[in-house]
């Protein structure tokens, strides 16, 4: 807060009468209630200004610190659209590996379906084989049998 003219005036007009309360008490003299009042006027004066002159001081800190706060918001919004690029990047990546893993799983799938027919056609294939040497063994022993009776 600035002081006014209003305030000027009122010092002026008490100045004169605080300067001869000043020298009478100065001689020795004792005070008057209305010389007690002025110097407590005066008084009161000089504090009222003397906290004005603080409250500029922290009206003028809490603007600077507004400013720095809203500079903070604007930092912390532009790391928040920082997190945003980074978590769309994050998850087109964890798509792109989604999709990925899928036709990893597709491929899998068709191994192991590859694998299990390989195996029966193996398994099948040596069944054909393991029978057809039980046919030859049996015919060969009743061949045996037959020639050896």
């Amino acid at each position: 807060m600035s002081k006014t003219n209003v305030d000027d005036l009122l010092i002026e007009m008490i100045t004169p009468k605080v300067k001869e309360i000043e020298e009478r008490f100065s001689r020795g003299e004792g005070l008057s209630n209305e010389d007690i009042n002025t110097l407590l006027l005066k008084s009161q004066y000089n504090h009222i200004n003397h906290l004005d002159g603080r409250l500029d001081e922290v009206t003028a800190s809490v603007r600077a610190l507004e400013g720095k706060f809203q500079g903070l918001e604007g930092k912390f919004q532009g790391l928040e659209g920082k997190f945003d690029v980074l978590k769309a990047e994050v998850n087109g990546r964890l798509d792109a590996f989604d999709g990925r893993f899928d036709a990893f799983e597709g491929k899998l799938d068709a191994f192991e379906k590859n694998i299990e027919l390989k195996i029966s056609q193996a398994i099948n294939t040596n069944m054909r084989w393991s029978i057809g040497m039980i046919a030859l063994i049996v015919t060969v022993l009743k061949l045996a049998d037959m020639f050896t009776k």
